[in-house]
């Protein structure tokens, strides 16, 4: 859709630009207000606007999973039941990514399935590569960490906010740092 929004404002008078966006801010102002009274929450505006359980049925997740608005997803993802993806995170599914059910995706993670490095030391001469990745069930991934190609997180899992995963752990792993390491329990 190419949309010339300078020709449309300016097909526009000043009274009904004004009028426009006295309107916008009224409809943000009602949706903020209701999302106050309701949860207790006050969301950027495209959050106020979509619903997270719609764009992930729209996606093919499970079954009562959300993604926010705000996640960039790349390529193919498959993603269990009963899993929360948080806002500003990135899915990248390029070399394949799967997210088990009931899983928690805190806000900023990011998944990756492929990397650019040897692509970028030589000068493009070398392709990317790509690397399944894979997030078992039962798994909480804290805010801001990144999960490299290639990684296998076993089920039941727990990741400490902004580690570096750069390897596989097994089921019942709880793993935190940049690199990522276990931790004793």
């Amino acid at each position: 859709m190419n949309l010339d929004r300078e020709k449309i404002i300016a097909q526009l008078n000043d009274e009904e630009l004004e009028e426009f966006f006295r309107l916008f801010k009224l409809l943000k102002t009602s949706l903020n207000q209701a999302m106050m009274k309701d949860f207790n929450r006050s969301l950027p505006l495209n959050e106020l606007v979509f619903d997270r359980w719609e764009r992930a049925r729209e996606l093919g997740f499970g079954e009562e999973s959300s993604v926010y608005e705000s996640c960039c997803i790349f390529g193919s993802i498959k993603v269990g039941k009963k899993t929360w993806i948080g806002p500003y995170t990135i899915l990248d599914g390029s070399g394949g990514l799967e997210i088990g059910s009931n899983c928690s995706i805190s806000a900023g993670v990011q998944i990756y399935s492929h990397d650019s490095v040897e692509w970028a030391v030589t000068g493009g001469a070398k392709p990317y590569i790509y690397n399944s990745t894979k997030i078992g069930d039962n798994c909480y991934i804290g805010p801001n960490t990144i999960i490299a190609k290639g990684v296998t997180i076993g089920n039941a899992s727990i990741i400490g906010a902004n580690s570096f995963v750069n390897q596989s752990y097994p089921a019942g792993s709880k793993i935190a740092g940049s690199p990522a390491r276990t931790l004793n329990s």
